[in-house]
């Protein structure tokens, strides 16, 4: 007869309370470092994307890694503080345009509708109504009915100025632990291989390297597109005398990061100068702002695939999704988390099997 043996009770009990510990201090330690979450990821991309230029800078900088991480953080400030003191500049050299365009618009009367409005099938005589109506009271009578909706808009701007307020202790935050990851990158880097042999042995490893590649082809595919956009944006509304062209390069940059297109800036930006008088230089800003518009096409696919392999329609999502679930800071986490966990699931996916042992038996295709 087999011997009972009592321990069995005791060694499940202890497995699932050591199960329940160890799910606990996980939660815990999630909950505690979660205000710093997004910062770590922030952090994290972009000293994997720049992790060579740094090495570059050692080099240069008489192999002192200290001057080398002075340097990269002296970069890492000037890239959110130009577009700032740009859009700022712009703001106080056109003051006195701005005030005179504010006190045109309260001279402003509304023009009566055009004729050949009313002949719009089932929408143009309401819209004519309604423009008559606003022409008859001026623009008291239009600001008397948008004023219900000024505490809704109050609030919305209340709420975006402490979304940017966060977005600047984000920043700095950002840059501190982007200055820890670049002293100990490759103490992380043997660490995160590590894990990855740990998890997974071989494969495990890949995925490490993987990761790290997607996070490098999203960034460059995203970011350096934008940017490179962004500027010849900036220099075609600057060159046709455009005024607050500073302010609309910083717009325009935002809208390609969310692959919304700087159209929406340049094709008003084109009417403007086509309704002040010179036909010329709107037919150029015009072709300049289609072939800027465009270059998104060629260069973000080639930028991409030069680390990784990923759709464009997992980018436009990560950076929608990120923008909802964490603000300003998700257009650039959301892409890279959603490139980074689609890299790792194809890998998986396309791993082969491993062979059956002998005497084992495969399951048909068809079986559930």
């Amino acid at each position: 007869m087999t011997p009972e043996r009592h321990d069995e009770p005791r060694d499940l009990t202890r497995t699932l309370l050591g199960m329940l510990c160890v799910g606990a201090l996980i939660v815990a330690a999630f909950w505690i470092v979660r205000p710093f979450l997004a910062a770590a990821i922030w952090a994290m991309t972009i000293v994997v994307v720049t992790w060579p230029l740094l090495l570059r800078l050692q080099r240069r900088l008489w192999n002192s890694r200290g001057l080398a991480i002075t340097a990269m953080m002296v970069v890492l400030v000037l890239l959110l503080a130009v577009p700032l003191l740009l859009a700022v500049a712009t703001l106080v050299s056109n003051a006195d345009e701005i005030a005179d365009r504010v006190r045109q618009l309260i001279g402003y009367r509304i023009p009566s509708p055009p004729a050949w409005l009313v002949g719009l099938p089932m929408i143009g005589e309401r819209i004519a109504t309604a423009w008559a109506e606003a022409a008859a009271s001026g623009l008291d009578g239009v600001w008397s009915r948008l004023m219900p909706y000024a505490g809704s808009v109050t609030t919305w701007f209340v709420a975006e100025a402490g979304s940017l307020g966060f977005l600047a202790v984000q920043f700095l935050l950002t840059l501190v632990l982007a200055a820890f990851m670049y002293a100990h990158g490759e103490e992380g880097a043997r660490a995160s291989i590590r894990l990855g042999r740990r998890l997974g042995g071989r494969h495990g490893e890949d995925l490490v390297h993987l990761a790290c590649q997607a996070i490098r082809g999203v960034a460059l595919g995203v970011g350096l597109t934008a940017a490179i956009q962004a500027i010849l944006g900036g220099a075609g509304l600057a060159v046709a005398g455009v005024p607050f062209a500073g302010l609309l390069t910083v717009v325009c940059f935002l809208l390609c990061i969310t692959q919304i297109g700087m159209l929406v800036v340049l094709l008003p930006a084109v009417a403007w100068v086509y309704w002040s008088g010179h036909p010329s230089w709107g037919t150029v800003l015009l072709v300049w702002s289609l072939v800027a518009s465009l270059m998104d096409t060629v260069l973000r696919p080639l930028l991409v695939r030069r680390s990784a392999d990923l759709p464009m329609l997992l980018i436009f999502v990560g950076v929608i999704g990120g923008l909802v679930a964490f603000g300003a800071i998700g257009i650039f986490v959301g892409p890279v988390v959603l490139a980074v966990a689609y890299t790792l699931l194809t890998t998986w996916m396309d791993l082969k099997p491993a062979p059956l042992e002998p005497g084992s038996t495969r399951l048909p295709a068809d079986a559930p």
